[in-house]
């Protein structure tokens, strides 16, 4: 009998001692971790490969005729063309420069404008019953047409095209920040309000960081509309910018200009997503890791 009990303790403690520590846990997640960022990075890299190599393949055996369809080869040297000797309307930099300082302008503007409206009339029911038939209907109307009256009003300068940028971002901000002040907590709302703070703190201190993430999840999407709507406004009218450049590679039959253009584009929207991701990690190192973050993407 004894010597059965000490067989069982002796099991017992040997199975204690394969039960992994903490530390070994934690080293297996980060070598988990760091194998599937390589898979994903070389599947990337393939599928970059795949696309690009395809299409400089099929257009140098003319499958896919590079009159229309351009050929990668031809929008590195068109970009190389333009570090070197600019655009036809200046530096390939000061074009960069003017497409982005309308766009973050405008982003900057309708983030602001779209914070303040969401949690206006997220707090104040009677101003979202009066604005919201105005609202969803501003949301529906075309943004070509909007842009086509902000050229009209303030010209073919700078003001449009942030105008039209900062609408853009305007809609999405907002929806997002309403959204997530009527998700806020209605029991921790009654509670501060008990404990006797005024309305100004409740936004300050209860609505605006429990809609934060509703937030900064909307900037995501909001820089790009940003950008688009820089690039329409300069479409519909512009000395300077990158659309100016798109347009006019458009009109005279380039379209590995046009590309070139795009690859631009992409890289600063790129960019700024590299940023905006940052600021998130910074503003909500609070929460809770997502799946997405805990697999280290």
């Amino acid at each position: 009998m004894t010597h059965d009990v000490s067989e069982a303790v002796s099991a017992l403690q040997s199975d204690i001692r394969k039960v992994p520590d903490e530390a070994e846990i934690a080293a297996d997640s980060r070598r988990r971790s760091r194998r599937r960022r390589l898979w994903v990075n070389l599947s990337r890299l393939a599928v970059f490969v795949v696309v690009i190599g395809g299409w400089q393949l099929l257009t140098g055996a003319n499958v896919i005729d590079p009159f229309f369809f351009g050929r990668p080869s031809g929008i590195v040297s068109t970009l190389i063309d333009w570090v070197e000797h600019g655009t036809q309307y200046g530096s390939v930099w000061s074009q960069i420069w003017v497409t982005m300082k309308e766009g973050l302008l405008g982003f900057a503007y309708g983030t602001v404008a779209g914070i303040v409206a969401g949690i206006l009339l997220g707090q104040i029911p009677f101003l979202a019953d009066v604005a919201g038939p105005y609202i969803k209907v501003l949301n529906a109307m075309p943004r070509i047409v909007l842009g086509s009256i902000f050229v009209v009003w303030l010209g073919l300068g700078t003001a449009s095209k942030v105008m039209l940028a900062a609408v853009l971002v305007f809609f999405v901000v907002f929806f997002n920040a309403f959204q997530g002040v009527r998700e806020v907590d209605r029991n921790l709302l009654a509670n501060v309000r008990v404990l006797g703070a005024s309305r100004w703190q409740i936004v300050r201190h209860v609505v605006l960081p429990s809609a934060l993430t509703w937030i900064i999840a909307s900037l995501h999407v909001a820089f790009g509309f940003a950008v688009i709507g820089a690039i329409v406004g300069e479409f519909l009218g512009a000395q300077h910018g990158l659309g100016l450049v798109i347009s006019t590679a458009q009109n005279n039959f380039q379209p590995d200009g046009v590309f070139a253009a795009m690859v631009v584009i992409g890289l600063i929207a790129l960019s700024a997503e590299f940023v905006i991701t940052r600021l998130e990690n910074r503003l909500l190192a609070w929460r809770p890791a997502t799946n997405s973050e805990a697999r280290g993407l």
